[in-house]
């Protein structure tokens, strides 16, 4: 696949919240997956992004998202995401928007860094 039809096909998946799906078919084995803090701060392999994933679904309860299109340039491209969500263990409701920006080698998603607002 192409940088531009990973993109696309990624976005899509976001969208309709297929995201397990997006893993299995776009991700690289070798996934770096790499957040702004912790706890999840940098991952490495399913096994990093499956933790990250579940880490995610016991501490925030989402009740929207928006996927921007992909802007992509040769084997890189960046999607902004907005998310409204609930985090669970203080019940605090807020709003984020974050640029995610993935990396493709050789057809398959192999880094993902994602950049929002720390309030840090």
């Amino acid at each position: 696949m192409t940088t531009k039809e990973v993109a696309d096909q990624l976005v899509s998946y976001c969208r309709n919240n297929q995201e397990e799906k997006a893993y299995q078919e776009l991700y690289s084995p070798e996934i770096t997956s790499v957040e702004m803090t912790e706890p999840m701060k940098e991952v490495q392999g399913f096994e990093g992004i499956q933790k990250k994933g579940q880490w995610w679904q016991e501490n925030f309860e989402v009740h929207g998202t928006k996927v921007s299109d992909p802007v992509v340039a040769d084997n890189h491209f960046a999607v902004t995401f907005w998310m409204d969500t609930t985090h669970k263990p203080s019940g605090q409701r807020s709003q984020m928007n974050e640029i995610a920006v993935y990396q493709v080698k050789e057809g398959k998603i192999w880094r993902e860094q994602f950049f929002y607002d720390t309030e840090e």
